[in-house]
C-alpha cells in the first residue's frame, strides 16, 4: 500500500514576513514535525507548489533548509506563485524533464504518480501568469508516461486544477486548457485519481468522470464565499495536509489539520 504526504501552497516568505499575520515558516515546520511523527514511513512527501510566495531566493532557501528537517523522501513541484529559475538555481538537484519542465514519475509497486509543471509564465504578468497551461510539450510528455504506465493505475500530481473549484476567482485561474489535458487522459484510461492544489480548500469530488481531491494550505485558506472574484483573499483557518493511500481496490484520500488534530480520545 503506497502512503503519499501531499503539501500544496507553502508560500515561504523570507526571514521576519507574514501573510495576514501568519507565519509560513512555523506552519510548515509544524507540519513536518506532525509528519515525522506520525508518518515517517510515507513513500514520499510531495509538495505541490506554490513553494514561495514571491519565488526569490531567500524563500527558496529558506524552505530548502527547512525541508531537511523531512524524515521521509520529497519530491517537488511547481506553481503559480513560482519562478522555474530560481527554484532550479536553488534546488539544483530537483528531477526536470528532457525540456527542463519541473516533472517526473515516481513508480512504487501498485501505481505510478506523475507529477506536473502547469507553471504558465514567464512573462509574470497578473493575471494570466496565475492560470495554468500545459504546452505541447509538456502534454506529450504526459502522453508518454502515461502510455508506459505498464498496467498500473496512475495518479495525476497538479498544482492547477483542470476544472472548476466553485470559486469565481480561483476558476479565472485554472488550468486553462483542460479540454486538452482531459482529451489525453481519458484516452489512455488509466487515470485513477487527479490531485491539486491552488485552491487553498479541502475539495473533493469527479470531474468528466475521474475523482480528483484538492487540498488547503499549511498557511493560509480561501475564504467560502463562491462569489468572491479576488483570487488574493485569505482567511486564517488551520493548516493542512493531504493523505493517500493507494488499496487494491482504488485510492484513499484524507486530510490531515494537523495544528488542531487530536490524538487522545475519550470514550463518550
Amino acid at each position: 500500500m503506497t502512503k503519499l504526504i501531499i503539501f500544496s501552497d507553502l508560500h515561504m516568505v523570507p526571514e521576519g514576513e507574514t501573510i495576514i499575520g501568519l507565519d509560513p515558516y512555523r506552519r510548515l515546520a509544524n507540519g513536518i514535525a506532525h509528519v515525522n511523527r506520525y508518518h515517517a514511513d510515507a513513500d514520499r512527501v510531495i509538495f505541490a507548489g506554490d513553494l514561495t510566495h514571491r519565488a526569490d531566493r531567500a524563500s527558496y532557501e529558506r524552505l530548502k533548509a527547512l525541508l531537511g528537517e523531512l524524515t521521509p523522501p520529497a519530491a517537488l513541484m511547481i506553481g503559480n506563485h513560482d519562478r522555474r529559475d530560481v527554484f532550479l538555481d536553488v534546488f539544483a538537484e530537483a528531477t526536470t524533464d528532457a525540456n527542463g519542465f519541473v516533472q517526473q514519475v515516481l513508480d512504487f509497486a501498485d501505481c505510478r504518480a506523475i507529477l506536473l509543471d502547469t507553471l504558465f509564465a514567464p512573462p509574470y504578468d497578473y493575471p494570466v501568469s496565475h492560470a495554468g497551461h500545459l504546452c505541447d510539450r509538456r502534454l506529450a510528455w504526459l502522453d508518454r508516461q502515461l502510455e508506459e504506465a505498464g498496467g498500473r493505475p496512475a495518479l495525476i500530481f497538479m498544482h492547477h486544477p483542470p476544472h472548476i473549484s466553485g470559486f469565481a476567482g480561483i476558476d479565472m485561474i485554472r488550468l486553462v486548457n483542460e479540454d486538452d489535458f482531459y482529451a489525453l487522459v481519458k484516452r489512455h484510461g488509466n487515470v485513477r485519481h487527479i490531485f491539486a492544489g491552488h485552491v487553498h480548500r479541502t475539495i473533493s469530488g469527479s470531474s468528466r468522470g475521474i475523482p480528483f481531491s484538492i487540498f488547503k494550505s499549511p498557511v493560509h485558506q480561501q475564504p467560502m464565499p463562491f462569489d468572491t472574484a479576488d483570487a488574493s483573499l485569505s482567511v486564517d483557518e488551520p493548516a493542512a495536509y493531504g493523505i493517500a493511500l493507494v488499496t487494491g481496490d482504488g485510492v484513499l484520500v484524507h486530510t490531515e489539520d494537523y495544528e488542531i488534530a487530536r490524538r487522545d480520545a475519550v470514550g463518550a
